[in-house]
C-alpha cells in the first residue's frame, strides 16, 4: 500500500540551541520510500544524520540566530505488511535469543518492567501464549486507561500511567512494552505516520518480538495497524522524540497529513488482531 504524507512543525527558539527532529519516514526491507522531500529553515542550518539505508534518521538543525525553526518534510511511501498466525508465534526463550534484542529486554526510562513484574504475571501469567498475554495487555490497557490529552508529561513512565489510569499513546505504548519485558517478550517503541488518525498527528504504538517477528499492537485502537509508516523505533520515547532539543525551545505549531493514495484500503482492526497478527518490519530485524 502507497501512502501519502507531509509535517510541518515550527519552533520558538533561543539560540545558540541544536535541535534533533525525527520526522522522516524509514527505509526498510518493509517500508520503500518512493519520494521525499523537505525544506529547513534557517536555510542551510540542518543536515541528516543517521543510516540512509536503514534505522532511524535525524534532522539536525543548529540555530545561532534568530529566534524561530521550523522543517516541512512530505513523502510517498510504500508499505508491506506480513499477516502472521498466531498459532505460529511461540515465545523466544531468553537463553537463544539473538544479543541485539536482549536491550529490548531490559527496563528503560520510561518502562520500568522491574517494578511491574509481580501485576505483569498476576494479569497475563495465566495466558498460555506469548501473543495471547501481548492481546491481553493491549485489551486491559484500552479498557483501563483513559485515552485523555493534557493528563501526562514528557516525564510520565509506564508505572505512572498504571497509577494514574490516563495518557495518550506514548504513554499506551510505554505501559505496553513494560508490562512484555515483565513477562519476558522482548518490546519496543514504535514512532510514525498514521493513516485515518483522528485529530491528525505522530502516532506511537509498541511491538512485541514473538516467533521470531516483531508484531505490532496498538492499545489506543486509533489507527489501523496496516495504515502505519514507521518514523523510528526504540527502546522508548527517549530514543526516538519528535524533537530532542539541546537548549531552549518550544513548539509553536505543527501539522501533519497521512492518507492511503488507493481507494481499496481496508483498515485492520484490533477485532482482527484475534486471529491475524500484523508484522510491519522484516523478520529478526
Amino acid at each position: 500500500m502507497i501512502f501519502r504524507l507531509n509535517s510541518t512543525l515550527e519552533f520558538c527558539v533561543r539560540p545558540p540551541a541544536t535541535l534533533f527532529l525525527s520526522v522522516r519516514a524509514q527505509p526498510s526491507r518493509c517500508q520503500t520510500i518512493l519520494h521525499e522531500s523537505a525544506s529547513i529553515s534557517p536555510a542551510g542550518s540542518g543536515e541528516v544524520i543517521g543510516s540512509e539505508s536503514g534505522g532511524n534518521r535525524f534532522d539536525r538543525i543548529k540555530i545561532s540566530e534568530g529566534t524561530r525553526a521550523s522543517i516541512h518534510y512530505e513523502a510517498e511511501v510504500e508499505t508491506q505488511c506480513s499477516f502472521l498466525e498466531p498459532d505460529n508465534l511461540r515465545k523466544v526463550s531468553p537463553a537463544q535469543m539473538d544479543p541485539a534484542l536482549v536491550t529490548y529486554l531490559f527496563p528503560s526510562r520510561y518502562c520500568q518492567s522491574d517494578l511491574l513484574g509481580r501485576f505483569a504475571w498476576q494479569k497475563f501469567g495465566k495466558f498460555n501464549s506469548a501473543y495471547d498475554q501481548v492481546v491481553e495487555i493491549t485489551r486491559w490497557t484500552f479498557e483501563n486507561v483513559e485515552y485523555l490529552s493534557g493528563t501526562t508529561t514528557s516525564a510520565t513512565s509506564a508505572y505512572d500511567t498504571v497509577t494514574q489510569c490516563a495518557g495518550v499513546c506514548r504513554d499506551f505504548a510505554h505501559l505496553g512494552i513494560a508490562l512484555c519485558r515483565a513477562l519476558t517478550i522482548p518490546a519496543r517503541y514504535f514512532t510514525g505516520y498514521a493513516c485515518r488518525l483522528e485529530p491528525p498527528d505522530f502516532h506511537a504504538c509498541f511491538e512485541a518480538y514473538i516467533g521470531g517477528n516483531w508484531v505490532l499492537f496498538d492499545a489506543t485502537r486509533l489507527a489501523p495497524a496496516n495504515g502505519l509508516i514507521r518514523i523510528g523505533t526504540g527502546r522508548d520515547a527517549a530514543d526516538v522524540s519528535v524533537c530532542t532539543a539541546f537548549g531552549i525551545a518550544s513548539l509553536v505549531s505543527q501539522t501533519i497529513h497521512c492518507e492511503a493514495t488507493e481507494n481499496d484500503f481496508r483498515p485492520h482492526t484490533h477485532e482482527d488482531l484475534e486471529t491475524v497478527a500484523v508484522s510491519l518490519a522484516p523478520p529478526g530485524q
